[in-house]
């Protein structure tokens, strides 16, 4: 990861974060905040973030940054959240059907940024599907009815960039162990084609990949045996973005300096 003063001195970067922080408290008491403050990140947004309103205190709100928690409606699970140093233009929490908005697994912050359009910079936390049948049928039901709305904003042209922790990997190249997962959720072979429909079919850029082609660039570690070590690892964390992004995608890093959850931030930078 570059300093954003490393770039020409008239180029304006926006710097996107996407990080599960695998619970917030957990998080900052690992160094979080004290990373973001150094990170030059413009937006961070955050999934897994486990904590409600009454416990999400000044301490979690550090100066200098505007802050949108979108919890889950049950304690100590799911959530959502999103750090700017832009202030917001509007916030819109949940996605319209039940399974996303009892569990804050959206939210959509819009920003001016002196684009010829307003752009929304949305934290999504995508469903697990790993813990048996009726999990991954819950998340291919979310699925099935996130691609809807993403259609409708490809019709109605919306600059969007969606962070998140999606959990499904792509590729081949996405993924350490490819053919010992194949019947594993996260990497089954209707959720891969859902990512094909989203980046083939609807026009999303996974914009990390137009920058960053090679191998073994992974989000997420399992806490078993050596993975993290190893680099045994899964990419599932994402910055799917409207094509008006591909062209302005200039850099993008995982940062594996510091360890805050089992997820790295995934850091990308955009030319404005």
């Amino acid at each position: 990861m570059i300093p954003k003063s490393s770039y020409p001195g008239d180029q304006k970067i926006l710097r996107v974060v996407s990080i599960n922080v695998n619970g917030l408290r957990s998080s900052v008491s690992k160094g979080l905040l004290e990373w973001m403050e150094q990170s030059d990140a413009d937006v961070i947004c955050m999934q897994e973030s486990r904590i409600t309103h009454v416990q999400w205190t000044d301490k979690f709100k550090p100066e200098g940054w505007y802050t949108h928690l979108f919890p889950a409606e049950r304690p100590g699970y799911a959530g959502t959240a999103i750090y700017s140093r832009l202030p917001f233009v509007s916030l819109t929490d949940g996605l319209g059907f039940e399974l996303a908005d009892s569990q804050g697994r959206f939210i959509a912050a819009e920003f001016d940024l002196g684009l010829e359009q307003t752009a929304h910079i949305c934290s999504l936390y995508l469903p697990s599907g790993s813990s048996g049948d009726e999990a991954q049928a819950r998340k291919d039901h979310f699925l099935e009815e996130y691609a809807k709305i993403l259609k409708q904003w490809r019709d109605e042209n919306k600059s969007v960039i969606v962070c998140g922790d999606y959990n499904i990997v792509h590729k081949r190249i996405d993924i350490k162990n490819w053919s010992g997962n194949q019947k594993a959720s996260g990497c089954l072979p209707h959720e891969r084609a859902w990512l094909d429909h989203i980046y083939d079919e609807l026009g999303y850029v996974d914009t990390f990949r137009e920058v960053r082609k090679e191998a073994e660039l992974y989000s997420w570690w399992s806490n078993r045996g050596q993975a993290r070590a190893k680099n045994v690892g899964w990419r599932i964390d994402y910055q799917a973005c409207s094509p008006d992004w591909k062209e302005r995608t200039v850099n993008a890093w995982v940062y594996k300096e510091q360890w805050f959850s089992d997820h790295a931030p995934v850091i990308i930078d955009y030319k404005l």
